[in-house]
């Protein structure tokens, strides 16, 4: 059976044999002879090669699929195994030399230089990220009914679709009109008593976004630069799946960020989300809790819970990032009708068994930011 060590030795033999400019690794990680890493420094031009030389290192012990990340190389990447880097967001060492207790860096990336009330220390705001490893697992869902449930329970909540790709809150909230501008300053649009900004309000026609990392966090700021979102308690970020470039940005421009990792039962779904949970503790956000979206299946029929994408996968992520499990919720659809003033298709009611259990996670993060 591969281990961690063997592919970490692996790696480090390819990359110090590969002398043409310096590369370095990190997150390493191994399950089931599958292996996943991220490699650092390497040029556009050099990636295929040194992706193919890893790929064949690894298959020789036994790896049956490789998966390889590229990043820029980091300003002071920390020796030890797996060439891992000390967190983006690391604080600085106070005399003494130990770090001061929740002292932050300096804000990096997109973030340095953003001027926004919003981000201000003592504007009162609680920042919940929701993330997941994967796309599929309902993220977005979660993120929406969480917001909807907040504002339920009479907090000022609003909702950046930072999903930019794949941008879907106002779809599934009901919303069809565009945000007005006054004063050269977005007005959010609200529904259920959330505010929500979206990239999908500047498209048209559903069009697809073909842009690099600088332009997805120009984009980014401007959620945050040139939006009026008025007096919030609680904004949520529905991230992209995986640890990529917004994902990177937000962390930077919101270090004081709380977030929640989702995931479904499924064992691969679950190991997946572990690389989000684990890059929300490397840049030293404090991770809320797992909730575990498409737990079971009510037969229509029986009343029987019918586990269809199997059992454990949440409660397994919770103890691997030493987090709470905060919620399970059934694979299921609202009951709703485009009929209803109100319409939407993916907004449980209150009253429905599903509007319960996120009423339910409301209440549970709701203890964890305020109590």
């Amino acid at each position: 059976m591969l281990t961690r060590d063997q592919a970490i030795e692996a790696v480090k033999s390819v990359t110090a044999a590969y002398t043409a400019e310096p590369v370095s690794f990190r997150d390493v990680m191994v399950r089931d002879r599958q292996v996943s890493l991220t490699v650092l420094g390497a040029s556009a031009a050099a990636q295929p090669a040194l992706e193919a030389s890893l790929r064949e290192a690894l298959a020789r012990l036994g790896a049956e699929t490789v998966h390889c990340r590229f990043r820029a190389a980091e300003a002071a990447p920390a020796a030890g195994a797996g060439g891992a880097a000390p967190p983006p967001a690391a604080a600085a060492p106070a005399a003494g030399g130990k770090a001061a207790a929740g002292a932050k860096g300096p804000v990096q990336g997109h973030g340095a230089g953003l001027a926004s009330p919003l981000l201000s220390p003592d504007s009162g705001v609680q920042f919940i990220a929701v993330a997941s490893g994967k796309g599929g697992v309902g993220k977005s869902t979660v993120t929406v009914n969480l917001a909807v449930a907040l504002a339920r329970r009479g907090k000022r909540v609003g909702i950046i679709d930072a999903d930019i790709y794949g941008f879907s809150v106002p779809d599934m909230m009901g919303i069809e009109e565009r945000p007005a501008v006054v004063n050269d300053r977005v007005i959010p649009i609200e529904k259920f008593g959330v505010q929500v900004m979206s990239m999908g309000f500047f498209v048209e026609d559903n069009s697809p976004i073909v842009w690099r990392g600088p332009m997805l966090g120009k984009m980014l700021r401007n959620f945050f630069q040139e939006i009026e979102w008025g007096e919030l308690d609680y904004l949520l970020l529905d991230l992209p799946p995986g640890t990529g470039d917004v994902a990177l940005d937000v962390h930077q421009i919101i270090p004081q960020s709380k977030e929640i990792i989702v995931t479904t039962p499924h064992a691969t779904a679950a190991f997946v989300a572990a690389r989000a949970g684990a890059m929300a503790i490397k840049t030293e956000h404090e991770i809320i809790g797992v909730v575990e979206n498409m737990s079971y299946y009510v037969s229509a029929s029986t009343g029987e819970k019918e586990y269809v994408f199997g059992r454990g996968g949440g409660a397994k992520l919770a103890e691997t990032l030493h987090a709470d499990l905060l919620a399970q919720i059934p694979l299921g659809a609202p009951d709703n009708h485009p009929s209803e003033p109100d319409f939407s298709p993916s907004v449980y009611k209150a009253d429905s068994e599903t509007g319960k259990l996120y009423l339910e996670l409301a209440d549970r993060v709701l203890s964890r930011c305020e109590g």
